[in-house]
């Protein structure tokens, strides 16, 4: 006589497989990618070298430029994508914010297509090219960016002319001055500094930087602030969607953005 029996959940029956290519001893991207992810959306991340955190998840105040640079460079990207890549993936996400900042939109292209070269023909998205893409599937021309404390004003500027170079009006930008430490970034923290010095103007308020914890705050802000906002992660969990042919609208919760059509 058959037994019906009820399975927990195990993961294995997931519709589409979204890899992510991580700092070594960073938590974010895949923590944030998990919480947004719906059960149908499985996250499988793998470590890069990051030559400004240490064991632990442990940074400097600020980061320096080089190893930013760094991260996007051959070798250590280039076999974690491919190693990633032997997985039955749908897509893959690149989830390092600044390296973008760093090497501009065309270096950012150009890494895209050189990881692609390795990954089976699995695509790759990147945060900041994803974002220009939810700014110009949104109609927004004007933007406020607010980046993480641990990056300096340098850097910052970079991820502005970024942004500048796409063709957006950046408003404001800068590094929020919030505690330069990962671990001490709260959503109550965060939300109360951006609603505290959002000064309208933009189309959007972008999040930069995927170690940021940001996303838990977004479908509140947008409401207080009567505008969209992004965030690295949400972008980029939103671009491997597309990418991987699997519908957007499956995340809630998380912002507009997912229930925009690519």
């Amino acid at each position: 006589m058959a037994v019906e029996t009820s399975w927990h959940p195990d993961g294995w029956d997931a519709s589409w497989r979204i890899g992510v290519l991580t700092p070594h001893a960073d938590l974010g991207p895949e923590s944030e990618l998990q919480a947004m992810a719906p059960r149908e959306v499985a996250i499988h991340a793998t470590r890069v070298p990051f030559g400004a955190m240490a064991s632990g998840g442990g940074m400097d105040p600020t980061i320096p430029l080089a190893p930013v640079q760094a991260f996007a460079e051959p070798p250590h990207i280039d076999a974690a994508a491919e190693l990633l890549a032997a997985a039955p993936l749908h897509a893959i996400a690149y989830g390092f914010t600044s390296s973008a900042y760093a090497i501009g939109a065309e270096g950012e292209a150009s890494m895209l297509a050189r990881l692609e070269a390795r990954t089976r023909g699995i695509p790759v998205v990147a945060a900041c090219a994803a974002i220009v893409a939810a700014l110009r599937l949104i109609g927004a021309a004007s933007l406020a960016l607010v980046d993480p404390p641990w990056f300096d004003s340098k850097l910052s500027q970079m991820g502005r002319r970024y942004y500048e170079t796409a063709g957006f009006d950046v408003v404001r930008s800068g590094p929020c001055d919030l505690a330069s430490d990962q671990t001490k970034i709260t959503p109550d923290g965060l939300y109360g500094w951006l609603v505290a010095n959002h000064r309208g103007g933009a189309d959007a308020v972008v999040i930069g930087g995927n170690g940021f914890r940001a996303v838990g705050v977004i479908e509140a802000l947008e409401a207080e602030l009567d505008c969209v906002v992004l965030s690295a992660n949400q972008a980029l969990l939103w671009a491997a969607l597309c990418a991987a042919g699997a519908p957007p609208n499956l995340v809630a919760g998380y912002g507009t953005l997912f229930q925009r059509a690519s």
